[in-house]
């Protein structure tokens, strides 16, 4: 089906991260093969050398040969490309043609000239098999990053290609979604289609997949049978700089230097309910928050006091309104009506905007400079307590690096930002929001596309801010983080807040509970 032999590949840029060295690689047809790895050992440049990319669009050096069904791919124009092989991206914004999506999933199959007939009856199949009834002409722009990933994924699948390349299908997606996502694999395996998956999260590949191909530094380092692979346990895993495979074994982190006092604060809540007026200085009350989307009642909040000085996880299915309860924290939506009381005053939208920070699940949108050490200038340039010591150039720039550093950005520090992979992108991001000295942090899916390492340093730099006195939100399906760096939970369902409470004993229950399906 697929064959790489003695491949060699260096960008045009000089990202000598993103290097292949000596690929040898024979895929067979119904193969599922997962590509894993630390960011940057060379598996999205894999796929994109597979479904026409690199030529195409991307350039550099290129030695050796990939053959496609006995075809040379180099030498194939890549719509033809496209009828066998189907992609979906990290970022499924960048692959839509289409402001609505019943249009976008029929975009694949009018390019292929089907009929409408048959276009109509791919579309029914793709919509059954991904559940996604609820989805059918809505606005492309008003859907959730997981609902977006839920559509790419569907229309790529109703154009029926040999090749379906996922890479990091997961990122953006819900507990239910990413199940979801595992049946649909499941679905394609039966249908003969071969399957290759970058990816960093690993526990809904148990048992499905065929081989693991782990690379290191553009290179294979090591290819795993499915057998030696469902049996492997997380500290070989960890060993390997990669994710767990069972999300049952994790715990909370027990090294995380604020669990004293979280247990203290937890004895000392009442279990909140009677938690006195004198004490509001230790929480943000919220009362009357409530915003639409034009009739429809996005946020009901009647009223909700919430603990300062946490690292509070926002949990809850693909559009029950997490990122937009985090907009309107942080003062994005100026429609939002209701207050918000911190520090005994009533703040509206504009003032909140001055003491938070937010990260969004979509970086592109605040990335501004010419290169990463720059845009890390931006957010210190806003710091008024770096502003007030007056300090020189060149203490400001140790700032800088010292944050990058931390991040594994340093040796990117004078990169492009918008040349970087959606992981860097990612860190670079909550790079500036660490250096912006604000109130409160909202992170809003701040480990998608990241690995284990990274999403280790993430989750230290988060606590780290919580010593500084920061309160921290972090809107994420990511049990692996949230375990890792929060301590306090609220759950959203269709707007309204379901739950909170602190990750005790019973807390990381619940959480599993909801993370992890019955079955």
């Amino acid at each position: 089906m697929l064959k790489i032999n003695d491949l060699n590949f260096t960008y045009s840029e000089e990202n000598h991260e993103n290097m292949l060295n000596n690929i040898n690689l024979h895929i067979k047809k119904g193969e599922i093969i997962l590509l894993c790895g630390e960011s940057g050992s060379g598996k999205t440049t894999i796929t994109r050398l597979i479904n026409g990319l690199i030529p195409n669009f991307y350039f550099g050096k290129l030695e050796g040969n990939i053959s496609l069904i006995g075809e040379n791919i180099n030498d194939m124009p890549i719509y033809k490309i496209a009828e066998k092989v189907g992609s979906v991206f990290q970022n499924p914004k960048t692959q839509f043609f289409n402001v609505d999506t019943t249009s976008e999933l029929a975009f694949g199959c009018e390019n292929l000239g089907l009929p409408v007939e048959e276009i109509e009856r791919r579309i029914n199949k793709v919509v059954s098999d991904f559940q996604i009834e609820t989805l059918l002409n809505k606005s492309i722009f008003k859907l959730s990053g997981g609902e977006k990933q839920k559509i790419a994924c569907a229309s790529i699948s109703a154009c029926f290609p040999e090749i379906l390349l996922l890479d990091e299908p997961s990122s953006n997606l819900d507990s239910k979604s990413t199940w979801d996502l595992r049946k649909m694999i499941l679905s394609w395996k039966k249908m003969g289609k071969t399957v290759i998956i970058a990816e960093h999260r690993l526990y809904f590949l148990k048992n499905i997949i065929d081989r693991m191909i782990y690379m290191k530094d553009g290179e294979i380092q090591r290819i795993i049978s499915n057998e030696e692979f469902n049996l492997m346990d997380n500290k070989s895993f960890l060993n390997l700089g990669i994710r767990a495979l069972s999300l049952n074994n994790l715990t909370k982190n027990k090294k995380n230097i604020f669990d004293e006092i979280n247990e203290h604060n937890i004895k000392n809540s009442s279990k909140e309910h009677n938690i006195k007026d004198s004490q509001s200085k230790h929480y943000f009350t919220l009362k009357n928050f409530k915003f639409s989307y034009g009739k429809m009642l996005a946020i009901d909040i009647n009223s909700i006091k919430i603990p300062k000085n946490e690292i509070i996880a926002i949990i809850g299915d693909n559009g029950a309104g997490k990122s937009t309860f985090a907009r309107c924290l942080c003062g994005l939506e100026r429609k939002c009506k209701g207050t918000i009381n911190i520090n005994g005053k009533n703040l509206k939208s504009k003032n909140r905007l001055k003491i938070s920070y937010m990260v969004m699940q979509d970086v592109n949108h605040q990335l501004f400079a010419e290169s990463v050490l720059d845009e890390i200038f931006l957010s210190l340039d806003y710091n008024k307590h770096i502003n007030k010591q007056n300090l020189m150039n060149k203490e400001k720039i140790e700032i800088a690096e010292d944050i990058l550093k931390k991040l594994d950005l340093l040796q990117l520090k004078d990169a492009h930002p918008m040349a970087l992979s959606g992981g860097q992108k990612q860190r670079i991001a909550i790079g500036s929001a660490i250096v912006s000295n604000k109130e409160i942090i909202i992170f809003d899916e701040p480990t998608s596309g990241l690995d284990l390492k990274h999403m280790k340093e993430v989750a230290n730099n988060i606590k780290n801010l919580q010593k500084r006195g920061i309160s921290s939100f972090i809107v994420s399906h990511d049990l692996e983080l949230i375990l890792e760096c929060c301590n306090y939970v609220i759950h959203f369902e269709e707007g309204k807040i379901i739950d909170k409470y602190y990750i005790d004993d019973e807390g990381e229950r619940k959480l599993k509970e909801f993370f992890i399906p019955s079955f």
